[in-house]
Formats: C-alpha cells, sequence, structure tokens
C-alpha cells in the first residue's frame, strides 16, 4: 500500500448478538487481510463491515444469490467507477456477516467464536480484493491466504485446525 493511501473501515453492528467482536477487532481482521493481500491502493479506500442478524442476512442471500437461507458471511464488492475525483476515496465495497450464524458455526465446529470471527472477516474482506473459491485452483489459492493470515496472528488454520 502506498505511503498516501488510507484505507477507511466502516463498521455497522445491527445485531443484537452479544458475542460480535468490537469495532477495532473488525478493522484489524479487515487490515491483516487487506495487508496480506498485497493490494497496492493507489488513493484512500473505503469499506463496509455490517453485522446483521439472520433476518437480513437471509433477504440479502435471497436477493442476490437467490437462496433462500441465512448464511455466514456474504461479500459486495463495488467495482471500479470513472471519473472519480481524485480526492474521493474508492469503495471496495461490503461485508455482510451474520452473528448468529457465526456463534452457532463456532458452536458446531467446536472453534472459539472470536476466532470464527476473524476467520469470516478475512474471508469476507478477500471476497472484496477479488479472491474467489468457484474453481478448485482459485479455493486452494484463497483458503491458503486465509490460513497464512491466521495462523501468523496466532489463530489455527480454519481448514485444518492445526496453527
Amino acid at each position: 500500500m502506498s505511503n498516501q493511501a488510507v484505507i477507511l473501515v466502516d463498521v455497522q453492528i445491527a445485531s443484537s448478538d452479544s458475542a460480535v467482536p468490537s469495532a477495532e477487532e473488525i478493522e484489524s481482521w479487515v487490515m491483516r487481510a487487506v495487508e496480506a493481500s498485497g493490494e497496492d491502493f493507489e488513493r484512500d479506500t473505503e469499506l463496509s463491515v455490517r453485522l446483521v442478524d439472520t433476518e437480513e442476512i437471509q433477504a440479502l442471500n435471497r436477493d442476490y444469490r437467490q437462496q433462500d437461507t441465512a448464511t455466514n458471511v456474504l461479500s459486495f464488492p463495488a467495482g471500479s467507477i470513472d471519473g472519480l475525483p481524485a480526492d474521493t476515496a474508492q469503495s471496495l465495497g461490503d461485508v455482510v456477516v451474520c452473528a448468529t450464524v457465526v456463534s452457532q458455526e463456532a458452536l458446531e465446529q467446536s472453534k472459539s467464536v472470536s476466532d470464527h470471527w476473524a476467520h469470516m472477516l478475512v474471508h469476507g474482506t478477500l471476497h472484496l480484493l477479488g479472491y474467489d473459491h468457484e474453481t478448485d485452483a482459485d479455493a486452494a489459492r484463497m483458503e491458503s491466504l486465509e490460513a497464512r493470515i491466521l495462523t501468523e496472528n496466532g489463530l489455527a488454520d480454519p481448514y485444518t485446525g492445526s496453527s
């Protein structure tokens, strides 16, 4: 990232779940994913992270992915905007995480809730940065980077359980 560019993370907590991470923790995991991606931003860049309950994530998943079920994380990349004034931050997009689903999955997978939150925030941010898991090769690339980010920060590899 160039010395001039700033990454702005807008955190919106619209969930009643008491186990959601703080805005500072959310921003920290997003920044770790951005830095590990090696992406070099030429201008200030912003993204939003919204923590929601089941009803909101299910509606988004139904409306944008035609899947009428709650899910853990959705990412909505913004794409480039032609003609944006030079002093205006570019938007990477939005990450939406369902607190209820993250808590349920952590319990079912015998993971700490905070570790699973870290994984979902990293995963969602990497989607905004162009990573995906549509093919086996893409999935391997994305999962490898997720595992590296998490293990380098003291958490277990979410795909193998080892640190």
